[in-house]
């Protein structure tokens, strides 16, 4: 799944808790290869996820608001035009050296710039690619607990 690298640092300040969808997987935990997109361009990161919060956009927006006072109304405009929205809570963030894109075409040439999500089927050559980016043990990693209320536990 693609993020841009703004976002990604928030999530490292733990000032982002959720990743916000208009479409998504649904009843699952999952497991998301970060590509960052430009100007890094790479595969950076696994971060596992909650299963989906699915609600209406008001609902998720308010989520967003909770955890970053004003993101509300930017996940609400991102929502606004959809029946329901997706908010899945970050659990674990484990940060890998960059991949950068023109290495991913060196072992998959047709690879497209990852834009949206898209699920890595086993023996696939992109589960290749997830095996040898997690091979080794993370640069970083940092795990954030979810309390009922919405709020986190720091540590």
């Amino acid at each position: 799944m693609a993020l841009e690298p703004a976002y990604y640092e928030l999530i490292w300040a733990r000032a982002k808790r959720h990743e916000f969808r208009r479409r998504f997987l649904t009843g699952t935990s999952v497991s998301w290869l970060v590509f960052l997109t430009a100007p890094a361009s790479a595969l950076a990161a696994v971060i596992d996820l909650q299963p989906a919060i699915v609600d209406e956009p008001c609902r998720i927006a308010a989520l967003a608001e909770q955890a970053r006072p004003g993101n509300g109304a930017s996940v609400y405009a991102y929502l606004r035009d959809v029946p329901r929205g997706y908010a899945m809570p970050i659990t674990r963030v484990r940060e890998y050296p960059a991949h950068p894109l023109h290495v991913l075409r060196e072992q998959i040439p047709d690879f497209p710039q990852p834009r949206g999500h898209t699920v890595i089927e086993d023996h696939s050559s992109l589960g290749a690619v997830y095996d040898t980016f997690t091979a080794n043990p993370p640069l970083r990693e940092m795990t954030i607990q979810h309390m009922s209320d919405g709020s986190i536990i720091d540590g």
